[in-house]
């Protein structure tokens, strides 16, 4: 119940002064997307960040370092 109160203020936000009944409609339906669509959504983007970071550690040892001087 209260997702779907966030859920229609934020929506009624989101459609600003022209349209409030499409705003809230909107905002009702965002919980329901948001519990389908979090989960894979979640997992890709941890997926992307683990192979962003595998592929910078590869590049920062393949590229030699010069010799400090000090």
């Amino acid at each position: 119940m209260i997702a779907k109160i966030l859920g229609a203020i934020a929506g009624k936000r989101i459609a600003g002064r022209n349209n409030k009944l499409s705003g809230a409609l909107l905002g009702a339906a965002v919980p329901a997307i948001a519990r389908r669509g979090l989960g894979p959504l979640g997992l890709a983007l941890a997926a992307g960040w683990g192979a962003k970071k595998l592929y910078d550690k590869r590049q920062a040892n393949r590229t030699p370092t010069p010799p400090r001087v000090g």
